[in-house]
């Protein structure tokens, strides 16, 4: 038997198989004439019918705007900022380039302000989410229960002359209580009062790694060596100082005690 009449009788074969797979197939074709069946989708814009599904669709709107503005909301009005700042300084301070990568930094940044923020979101689920959730209270009071403990967060960590400034600014009447600060005047003073502690708390950690870096390039020039690059005897040295001293250990717990 030839190699060609092998080819054929191979060829016969995945045809048949085609034939029998296919059978199944074109018994459910319908007969000619008729419709096929086609999907019908709708989209479209019904008037409201109550007042209810305004109110509905106005709280649907918000809730989209505010999954929009979540992440400047984290970084903003939590103690992220601080804390992504403090780890940018510390890996600097390193000198280990990349290493932790930027995205190890944010999800350990992410993750100890879930914990240090873990009481104030306790309130706003208890005061506010899940009683609108029940429907004990309205949307309106939901807002405003829910807004108070975050507030309350913030007053603690701003400074008063950066609050003052910004009431100053905003050329709004001098409040007498915390209650008649406005969140847009209080977010502004937060942001700026975090970003002074974060670089304070980052000058105080950078500080001794600088002087590891001045004592070796001091020693690599009185012995004469000026080839040599300070940066591969001082890096080794710095981290061995950080793992000896258990420096995140020692970072994490300074980091969320601030916040206390």
């Amino acid at each position: 038997m030839d190699a060609r009449t092998i080819r054929s009788r191979i060829w016969l074969a995945l045809a048949g198989l085609a034939l029998l797979l296919a059978a199944p197939a074109m018994a459910q074709t319908p007969a000619r004439g008729a419709a096929l069946p086609v999907p019908n989708v709708n989209i479209g814009v019904q008037p409201a019918r109550s007042p209810g599904d305004v109110s509905m669709t106005l709280q649907i709107l918000l809730l989209l705007t505010v999954l929009t503005l979540a992440p400047s909301i984290l970084m903003m009005m939590t103690s992220f900022t601080r804390i992504i700042i403090v780890l940018s300084f510390v890996r600097n301070a390193l000198g280990t380039q990349q290493i932790p990568p930027n995205q190890v930094l944010t999800g350990l940044a992410l993750f100890l302000t879930f914990f240090s923020m873990s009481s104030v979101l306790t309130r706003v689920n208890d005061r506010a989410l899940q009683p609108y959730m029940a429907g004990r209270i309205s949307f309106n009071r939901a807002i405003r229960e829910g807004e108070q403990p975050i507030r309350d967060f913030m007053f603690r960590q701003t400074r008063e002359m950066d609050l003052a400034l910004f009431i100053k600014m905003s050329n709004t009447p001098r409040p007498r209580t915390r209650a008649e600060v406005p969140t847009l005047v209080l977010i502004p003073s937060f942001i700026i009062s975090e970003l002074k502690t974060a670089f304070a708390i980052g000058l105080k950690i950078y500080l001794p790694f600088l002087v590891i870096d001045m004592v070796v390039a001091s020693v690599l020039m009185s012995m004469g060596m000026m080839m040599l690059p300070p940066m591969m005897i001082s890096l080794p040295a710095k981290l061995l100082l950080f793992v000896m001293i258990d420096g995140w250990h020692l970072l994490a717990r300074s980091l969320i005690g601030s916040f206390m």
